[in-house]
């Protein structure tokens, strides 16, 4: 079992002087367009007293999130479960890490900061033309930022349909509930819950001030 960073690193080669360098303070051009274009990306946070990490997804059309100046990223909060495991994390410990997805796209981008909860107008208004007005934006402050290579998607063929697998190979999302809850009454149907879904983000818009 490897327990000291010596006996981690005898494992691997040291990293390249480009996979070194790579890693810059704030966004540059090629990182802001980069989240233009990205309509989705994946927020880590930590729990408060060494509780566990957590990982969420976030999308909306690209360029859902904004950056304001190469040191801010401001990502909107849209609606979804209530359970607000990120945003509780985040007051706890403003750590965050996002890395963003563009799909088609192999590389990522990565970026880790610390982030604060923002209600203020002069940061919803910001997203008032938008599908939904966010309750809250997460303001990131960027303190690394890096373009991941592509090998990990490459690896995996996740761009490539060909490869993905049979739908039928899970259960539908309420039916795997269904069986972990131990409900009584039967699961939706997947195409009536995608329905039900579809129906929800339509319903989505600007709410009256």
């Amino acid at each position: 079992m490897i327990e000291t960073r010596d006996q981690l690193r005898a494992l691997y080669a040291q990293p390249g002087e480009r996979a070194v360098r790579k890693q810059l303070p704030r966004l540059d051009v090629h990182m802001t367009r980069f989240i233009t274009l990205s309509p989705f990306c994946v927020v880590a946070s930590a729990g408060p007293s060494g509780q566990l990490l957590d990982a969420s997804p976030r999308g909306g059309a690209p360029g859902f999130a904004k950056v304001t100046d190469p040191s801010t990223v401001l990502l909107p909060d849209s609606g979804g479960n209530n359970r607000l495991d990120t945003l509780e994390n985040l007051l706890a410990d403003p750590r965050i890490g996002l890395l963003f997805v563009i799909p088609g796209f192999e590389e990522t981008l990565r970026i880790n900061g610390t982030a604060r909860l923002r209600d203020e107008a002069a940061f919803v208004d910001r997203f008032a033309a938008e599908r939904q007005r966010p309750k809250l934006v997460i303001e990131v402050h960027v303190e690394e930022a890096y373009l991941h290579c592509a090998k990990a998607f490459m690896r995996s063929q996740l761009w490539q349909p060909a490869d993905w697998p049979a739908r039928d190979l899970l259960p539908s999302l309420n039916q795997m509930l269904h069986d972990q809850l131990g409900m009584a009454e039967a699961p939706e149907p997947a195409a009536d819950m995608a329905v039900r879904y579809r129906q929800q983000l339509a319903e989505e818009q600007t709410p009256s001030r």
